[in-house]
């Protein structure tokens, strides 16, 4: 939260209607909001130091399996040459594999960024939707309101 907010944050604390409900509620509102923000880092570098431990161990595991492999077939005196066609039909396959990720990537960065265009749409429409409604209490009250 900005500076802003928290120092009205403080003043809603020594105001004498820190027992309204309204300023009761915007406080705990604005703390936990305060708390989420600086949460989120947290987690972010958490799941990203996450990922990269599964990567590391995958490649890991690949590279001692391709390893003991190796060594045995070497051992065994397997022959282990692969036909051009079968080793072209492997890289083909390989491409198309890397390629399908890249899509997939591609996607799922465009629905990221689409669900948030439509929480930013929602926070700019709420905005309005509470100014509209503040209007119309405004000309309920004003309507029931004595004029003397």
């Amino acid at each position: 939260m900005s500076t802003e907010s928290n120092t009205n944050a403080g003043n809603r604390q020594t105001s004498d209607n820190k027992k309204d409900v309204f300023s009761t509620w915007k406080q705990n509102v604005d703390q936990y909001m305060d708390f989420v923000e600086k949460a989120i880092p947290n987690y972010h570098e958490s799941v990203t130091s996450l990922q990269q431990e599964y990567i590391q161990a995958t490649e890991n595991v690949i590279d001692s399996a391709i390893s003991v492999q190796k060594e045995f077939a070497t051992k065994a005196g397997i022959n282990t040459n692969v036909p051009d066609a079968t080793l072209k039909a492997v890289q083909t396959s390989n491409e198309q594999v890397i390629k399908a990720y890249d899509v997939q990537k591609k996607m799922a960065i465009a629905s990221i960024d689409a669900a948030r265009q439509n929480v930013k749409s929602f926070n700019d429409n709420a905005k309005a939707f509470s100014e509209l409604n503040g209007n119309v209490l405004q000309s309920w009250v004003s309507a029931f309101t004595p004029k003397y």
